[in-house]
């Protein structure tokens, strides 16, 4: 009796801290989000205005880069995390439910395993890039900085896969993603 508590207990706490984790996730990468492409738009307004009045941002095109780079790759995770992926829902909408998870531990495990590898690649030319000594025209910084990025968000984004591969391994309901249940309605329920 007291076993199935202290498990209970254990469970308890495992799904309060992913919240946590969770949510702590959300805010990083939504800020970075939020505050990249913001930071963008005004650069880039900033430098066609200096450009048309005065002279151009000479950092304008890197610091530029860099942020898109950024972007993206948060994007990456994001877009894993809350199931906001391309995916095949026609044919999800099809199948059965035990049919529809077992699709989804597929897909996220070979996603998982595309995106590791991914960030193992991009993380040896980002080391190679460092070994070269390459920097920036415009701010002189080390060029491999600009790209570090790359490796950190493949790597988020296979860290949300094996998250999802968890979350529907705990979760009797089928789960697209750590955050997003699957939108299957069974016909019964629908009352046709």
């Amino acid at each position: 009796m007291q076993e199935d508590m202290g498990s209970a207990k254990a469970e308890g706490f495992l799904r309060k801290l992913g919240r946590i984790i969770g949510s702590a996730v959300d805010w990083f990468e939504v800020t970075i989000l939020a505050g990249g492409t913001a930071a963008l738009a005004v650069i880039l307004i900033a430098n066609v205005i200096a450009r048309t009045f005065f002279q151009s941002i000479y950092y304008a095109e890197e610091l530029s880069l860099f942020l898109i780079i950024l972007v993206t790759m948060v994007g990456v995770s994001y877009a894993a995390r809350k199931a906001r992926h391309i995916r095949m829902g026609a044919f999800f909408d099809l199948m059965p439910p035990k049919m529809e998870k077992i699709f989804i531990f597929v897909i996220s495990g070979v996603n998982a395993f595309v995106f590791f590898l991914l960030a193992y690649h991009s993380y040896d030319y980002v080391h190679k890039m460092q070994m070269l000594g390459q920097r920036t025209a415009a701010l002189q910084i080390p060029y491999w900085i600009f790209n570090l990025i790359v490796p950190i968000g493949f790597a988020l984004a296979g860290i949300q896969y094996i998250r999802t591969i968890i979350k529907n391994i705990v979760e009797k309901d089928v789960w697209l993603s750590p955050e997003q249940q699957s939108e299957y309605e069974d016909e019964a329920t629908l009352g046709y």
